[in-house]
């Protein structure tokens, strides 16, 4: 997967997450950030690159 896709995705969950009026909603986007952010760093050491710092 490419990993441009992934930190993007994480970042427009992250932000519809805050921006959610629900609290259902803000952890349905918070769970997917976090699931992005684990196949971001799955990716990360398949390639032997460094980890990031990845918000959750």
């Amino acid at each position: 997967m490419d990993l441009n896709y992934l930190f993007h995705r994480q970042q427009v969950s992250m932000m519809m997450s805050a921006a959610a009026r629900s609290a259902e909603a803000r952890l349905a986007h918070a769970q997917l950030a976090n699931r992005y952010a684990t196949q971001i760093a799955t990716a990360q050491a398949r390639l032997g690159a460094a980890r990031s710092p990845v918000a959750a």
